[in-house]
């Protein structure tokens, strides 16, 4: 045992967590946090930004490209609920992210008084954003509520947990016991039985189709064999990509599937709730379906599943890799077949120009083990089609969420987990303004991410909507905008304005390897082909 402030405690335990660094900001309810930080800045880094959003999306970004457990930290009420965009979209990716949040003094708690960031029933907002979440009510206690939050981190599906303390608990001291502080994951049993009735959906099926998503980011050398020995078509869309690389003659975006869809006799979804495919294209009783996932309320979500195995996607694949090869002979190759099939869908995707062209420049320039930030604009709407990924954790989606202004945010975070990459975020003029103020965080932490910001003075996704399905009933997409390339210069970053692709690749070279960040600002017009055709 030890004398520690409960903030003292506290760090330490991230520490003995395996955290390196930490995204947040300091405030008042926070302050014996950050000193304790100050104590122990040798062996944990603090990363401050200018807005509480920001420092959860940099949590996401570091998870994303890594699968490292991440933390960040705020103070309560204001700045705990203007970090809840990242928190909802953290817990939408399903990542695995420790929200560390302040609290006013214990005595003052529910006597609502006013008390300086007060809110009512914050607990109750943080556990319906995380999976587990828990208030620590002494020093002493502080051990066993942060190795059970990271105990939760690591089990089941990544999702994030909440650790509450409030100011006096971080500044009063107690003894403080670390003995027989684990963090290991509960493990989940994977049931044998359903392994031998999976391999007989598989030996039964001629046309298999699996599907993948981040609960198999971890595992993508199990599944690269696996299809390779069913010879079957492997899709992702947005938070699968990179599983199985997109130059492996297998592996399609998801969309493609509709076109083998009414062939396809044996569904098998792996780390994934197959959205698109159940929900939209329906799922015929000629086909069976077997679910792969370590969450076992996913199995029959989107359709009854014939066989669900619940448990680690890489710990299943492992036993049926095994015994397929000891039951079963490979498939025949269908390299021949699926080349053809990879001509017919590119020709179905030319039409998206010129996003192709911009996609197809910027993988060109970005290194294999590069990594690609997602946005909700046009360039990145066609990269969950068009957009080639070779590698995990290089191709960054916010996923379902749709979260407008995530992407040069969470890129921050990639690059600060991952200083040796180089980092591009796509951006729209509208979805940048959401987080421009983290352009400051950038440049003090030096973290030197490339954006290409897609410039056309409009919420253009939303206007183009208005104009073609509301009959031209313009409202609230006009934007104004600062001069980009003057207002980065202004942050002490790099800025440039490009009007050619070619330009455009001179200044991503330039921008490569640069310690600031770069804003390359492209201006566009609205009348860029639509993706909808693929969304369903």
């Amino acid at each position: 045992m030890e004398e520690l402030t409960g903030g003292q405690a506290v760090v330490r335990s991230l520490i003995k967590g395996g955290i390196k660094q930490v995204y947040g900001l300091p405030g008042v309810q926070n302050d014996w946090l950050y000193n304790a930080f100050y104590d122990y800045q040798d062996e944990i880094k603090v990363l401050h930004t200018r807005h509480e959003q920001g420092a959860g999306y940099m949590a996401l970004g570091h998870y994303l490209a890594t699968g490292e457990n991440s933390v960040y930290n705020i103070v309560p009420g204001p700045g705990f609920l203007n970090s809840c965009g990242a928190l909802s979209t953290i817990y939408g990716l399903n990542a695995n992210v420790m929200c560390l949040v302040g609290q006013i003094p214990r005595k003052l708690q529910g006597k609502k008084f006013g008390v300086l960031h007060e809110i009512p029933d914050q607990m109750g907002i943080l556990k319906r954003l995380t999976k587990w979440a828990e208030e620590i009510e002494s020093p002493a206690q502080v051990p066993g509520v942060m190795a059970n939050a990271f105990r939760n981190l690591n089990t089941g599906r990544p999702r994030p947990v909440g650790v509450e303390v409030a100011m006096d608990v971080l500044e009063s001291k107690g003894n403080i016991d670390f003995e027989g502080f684990n963090t290991n994951p509960l493990e989940i049993q994977i049931d044998s039985s359903k392994i031998e009735d999976a391999i007989q959906l598989i030996q039964e099926a001629k046309n298999p189709l699996v599907f993948v998503s981040s609960g198999a980011m971890h595992a993508s050398q199990e599944v690269i064999s696996f299809v390779e020995f069913l010879q079957s078509p492997v899709f992702a869309y947005r938070t699968g990509k990179g599983i199985v690389p997109s130059s492996h003659y297998l592996s399609y975006p998801v969309p493609a599937a509709k076109l083998l869809w009414k062939d396809c006799d044996l569904i098998i979804t792996i780390g994934s709730h197959a959205r698109m495919p159940l929900l939209k294209w329906k799922k015929s009783d000629n086909q069976k379906f077997l679910s792969i996932n370590i969450d076992e309320e996913v199995h029959n979500r989107m359709a009854k599943s014939d066989v669900s195995i619940t448990g680690d996607s890489k710990s299943i694949l492992q036993l049926l890799n095994k015994a397929l090869n000891v039951e079963s002979k490979p498939r025949d190759s269908r390299k021949s077949e699926m080349d053809e099939f990879s001509k017919k869908w590119q020709s179905l995707t030319a039409y998206l120009e010129p996003q192709n062209s911009y996609l197809n420049l910027i993988r060109e320039e970005l290194p294999k083990d590069g990594i690609f930030v997602d946005e909700l604009t046009q360039v990145g709407f066609a990269s969950r089609i068009s957009w080639n990924t070779e590698l995990p954790r290089t191709y960054l989606s916010t996923g379902h969420m749709g979260t407008l202004g995530w992407g040069f945010q969470t890129a921050l975070g990639a690059k600060a987990a991952r200083p040796e990459a180089t980092v591009i975020s796509v951006a729209g003029d509208g979805g940048f303004m959401f987080g421009v103020q983290e352009l400051a965080t950038a440049v003090q932490h030096k973290l030197g991410v490339i954006v290409l910001l897609f410039n056309n003075n409009l919420f253009g996704n939303v206007r183009s909507m208005q104009e073609e399905l509301y009959g031209n009933r313009i409202i609230a997409t006009d934007l104004h905008n600062p001069d980009f390339i003057k207002m980065a210069h202004a942050f002490g970053a790099n800025g440039v304005r490009v009007n050619n692709l070619d330009d455009l690749r001179k200044q991503i070279r330039i921008a490569r390897g640069q310690e600031l960040p770069t804003i390359i600002e492209v201006p566009v017009t609205n009348d860029w082909p639509s993706t909808n055709r693929f969304k369903t």
